[in-house]
């Protein structure tokens, strides 16, 4: 009897510890503040892929099988303490930062993106019929820069393929809230019983699906192309929050013709209606993502033009450009293999292009906020709002020292709430060309109320979303004081791992914080 106590008492004396370092390991590395996931993680990964794409497919499965077994890894502080909450189409989300497509191009991860801490997610794109895309190898790394340069080409799965995943994912959850896992489940979790939005399936959250046309659609046949979009829209729409157009990927041969003024009206306006039809009393919000090659001013205002006739809600700003710019920092020489990797075509990404989406955005929010045009030389409000340039935005003439309304007058919280605070005149609001971050009034709904009322008034300002550079929460805020709703990331994500999105938002709050400290 002795010896057998004795043993337990050494079972016991052995196995605690080891119970307790397990979970405090368990707790860490699915913790997106560990430094493990930036430090480790991402060094490993690249080291064992060599090629940026099967980094990226192990990613995906990695997170995938982690998700399915508990494991993965998830924002468990809400490092904010809510002050970033912001109103985007009708509904309060949680912050004002997203993941742009390119992560999930097949729908096959966005319950674990969304645990990394965004309020939005794009997934896709995804085109009507399957595609391969351009051929492996068809990603590169440039680590010195923190860039990539891609040219997938849209490989995709197809949009009945990707229904098929989301209605799957949809079904599931009904299962989970006791609804079962019929045709009417789905329904009452797509109509709003649930009480969270349709596509994220997450109160205070949103899910984009970005849909473009098959490389074979000849983009000159107008009608085919928006036929494209169409088919998207009915196998896709009711499974989305947003429905976003792509029609500015630079790998795409002919894509980027579809941003002048009439084609792209004709085929907004279809995919408007066609969101209206979509069989959900929840109607996907519609949004444009354009170019950052097509930046003279003539080419934006035509763009405002036709997002403006066509009735869309909004514009994501930014997407991979065919230009190469300059190193960082200034004077920086590159290492060979990366010289020789910019002559490689396609897209890039990274840090470098943060300084022109800043200034298309300063320039899309302006043109938005102007109204249509007249004719073709003039705005309905062109003397309102400082000077711009007509120059591309390689040289934009802009103000150097744009408002700091986030930082300034939004840093200010209300004593009741404890949110930040605009306390910005109906004048700053439209000068400003930034929307408001915490409204002091009212929600306009309740959570329930917002999933089944998500909508945005003509009159309201359209929501820009913007991505391109964004690498840290400081860049973050001068987006949004530019006139952005949302801030996007992709590559800093790829290069900062899993904690990047965390990351990024106590940035925010830290620089907020300063910039009260100093008043």
């Amino acid at each position: 009897m002795l010896r057998l106590l004795t043993s337990r008492v050494k079972n016991f004396l052995y196995g605690a510890p080891l119970a307790l370092l397990l979970g405090l390991g368990y707790y860490y590395v699915t913790d997106t503040r560990a430094g493990v996931h930036q430090w480790l993680v991402v060094p490993i990964l690249r080291w064992w892929c060599r090629d940026a794409e099967e980094a990226h497919e192990f990613g995906t499965k990695a997170l995938k099988a982690l998700w399915e077994l508990g494991l993965n890894p998830r924002e468990r502080v809400d490092v904010d303490g809510g002050t970033l909450e912001v109103e985007v189409f009708g509904q309060k989300l949680v912050n004002p930062i997203a993941i742009s497509a390119g992560i999930d191009k097949h729908a096959q991860i966005p319950t674990p993106l969304l645990a990394l801490g965004p309020a939005i997610i794009e997934v896709g794109g995804s085109t009507p019929l399957p595609q391969d895309g351009k051929p492996r190898p068809r990603v590169f790394r440039l680590p010195s820069q923190n860039a990539l340069i891609n040219r997938y080409g849209f490989n995709s799965e197809g949009a009945d393929f990707t229904a098929m995943r989301l209605r799957e994912r949809v079904r599931r959850f009904a299962y989970a809230m006791g609804f079962g896992a019929d045709d009417e489940a789905e329904w009452r979790v797509l109509n709003g019983e649930a009480g969270v939005p349709p596509g994220s399936l997450m109160p205070g959250r949103l899910m984009a699906v970005q849909i473009v046309k098959n490389k074979w659609t000849p983009e000159k046949d107008i009608e085919a192309v928006k036929q494209d979009y169409l088919y998207c829209v009915q196998r896709l729409g009711k499974y989305a929050d947003i429905i976003v157009v792509n029609v500015s990927s630079p790998n795409t041969p002919g894509l980027r013709t579809l941003q002048q003024v009439e084609p792209l009206t004709g085929i907004l306006k279809g995919v408007v209606d066609a969101a209206a039809k979509v069989p959900r009393n929840i109607k996907p919000r519609i949004m444009v993502k354009v170019s950052p090659d097509e930046d003279a001013e003539e080419q934006i205002r035509g763009i405002c033009d036709a997002v403006l006739e066509s009735g869309v809600d909004g514009v994501i700003v930014g997407n991979t450009t065919n230009r190469r710019p300059d190193p960082l920092p200034k004077g920086f020489l590159l290492p060979h293999d990366e010289a020789i990797l910019l002559s490689e075509q396609g897209g890039y990404s990274g840090p470098q292009l943060f300084e022109r989406t800043l200034s298309l955005v300063k320039l899309y929010r302006k043109f938005l906020d102007d109204g249509p045009r007249k004719d073709g030389r003039k705005t309905l409000s062109s003397e309102k709002g400082p000077p711009v340039s007509t120059t591309p935005v390689g040289g934009l003439a802009l103000d150097e020292n744009p408002k700091k309304i986030f930082l300034g007058k939004l840093a200010a919280k209300d004593p009741e709430t404890g949110h930040l605070s605009t306390n910005l005149t109906a004048k700053e609001k439209h000068e400003g060309s930034i929307p408001e971050l915490v409204s002091n009034a009212e929600p306009k709904s309740t959570p329930l109320a917002g999933a089944r009322e998500m909508d945005i008034s003509p009159r309201e300002p359209k929501v820009i979303f913007a991505t391109g550079g964004i690498t840290n929460g400081k860049q973050a805020l001068e987006i949004l004081n530019a006139g952005a709703n949302v801030a996007m990331i992709l590559t800093s994500l790829v290069y900062g791992g899993v904690g990047t999105i965390t990351r990024i938002k106590r940035e925010m709050g830290d620089e907020i914080a300063r910039e009260k400290g100093r008043k």
